[in-house]
C-alpha cells in the first residue's frame, strides 16, 4: 500500500490552499468589475486592466510568500502600481481607485492568514465589495461644474444685481446655476468674462481634462 510522504502532503495542501484562495479572488474580482463597476461606467479597457493587474499581483504575492516577505513586500509591490500610474494616459480618479481596489484585493486574498478558517478574508472581501457598492451607486454626490461665459449684459454685474445675472442666465442656458464669478470685465466692448457654476451628476472638468479618453 502506497503512502504519501510529508513533501506530497505539503504539495497537495499548497495546491488547495491556491486553489481556494484564488477561487474567492476570482469571485471577488468578477463581482467588483463586472457586476458594480462595468454596469456603471462601461470603459471594457479598464475591465482588461483590473482583471490582469488583479491575478499578476495575486500570482506573484501567493507564489513569493514562501520567501518570507509576506506583507512588507505586498505594499511595497503596491507602491511601485502606484507609482507607474500608467503613465502614457491620465486615468480617471475613480477608475485608479477600482485599479487599487483589484490590486489590494489580490494582496488580502493571497496573503491573508487562515489558521483560525476562511471567516476573516470573507468578511474583509464583502467590506470592500459592499463598501465599493455604496460609494459608487449609491452615495454619488453632485459635481459643481462651470460654464466659461462671455456675457454681454454688463449692467447685471453689479453685486446688488446678482440675482437677476443668475436668473437670466438660468433662462439662456437651460442650466441650473446657483452661482457667478467675475473674472474680468471690458468697459471698452461691454462684456464681460464670467463663471458660472451649477450642480450635475457628472464631472465634466473631469471629462474636458480627459480629452479623447473613453467615459
Amino acid at each position: 500500500m502506497e503512502t504519501l510522504d510529508s513533501g506530497d502532503v505539503a504539495g497537495h495542501a499548497d495546491l488547495m490552499d491556491f486553489v481556494l484562495r484564488y477561487g474567492l479572488n476570482l469571485v471577488a474580482i468578477v463581482i467588483l468589475v463586472r457586476f458594480i463597476y462595468y454596469p456603471r461606467h462601461r470603459n471594457q479597457d479598464f475591465v482588461f486592466t483590473f482583471f490582469l493587474f488583479n491575478t499578476l499581483n495575486f500570482l506573484i504575492c501567493f507564489l513569493l510568500s514562501s520567501v518570507k516577505l509576506k506583507m512588507g513586500f505586498a505594499f511595497g509591490l503596491f507602491a511601485i502600481f502606484s507609482i507607474l500610474r500608467y503613465r502614457t494616459v491620465t486615468v480617471p480618479i475613480r477608475e485608479m481607485g477600482y485599479f487599487f481596489l483589484s490590486v489590494a484585493m489580490a494582496i488580502i486574498n493571497s496573503l491573508g492568514q487562515t489558521e483560525d478558517g476562511w471567516w476573516l478574508l470573507l468578511i474583509a472581501n464583502a467590506l470592500i465589495l459592499a463598501m465599493s457598492f455604496l460609494l459608487d451607486r449609491q452615495l454619488s454626490l453632485d459635481h459643481e461644474n462651470f460654464k466659461e461665459i462671455n456675457y454681454e449684459r454688463i449692467e447685471l454685474i453689479h453685486p446688488d444685481k446678482r440675482d437677476d445675472m443668475i436668473a437670466d442666465l438660468q433662462n439662456r442656458t437651460g442650466l441650473p446655476i446657483h452661482r457667478v464669478e467675475l473674472i474680468r470685465v471690458d468697459f471698452l466692448k461691454d462684456v464681460a468674462q464670467i463663471n458660472a457654476f451649477y450642480y450635475s451628476k457628472q464631472n465634466e472638468s473631469t471629462s474636458r481634462g480627459m480629452g479623447s479618453d473613453d467615459d
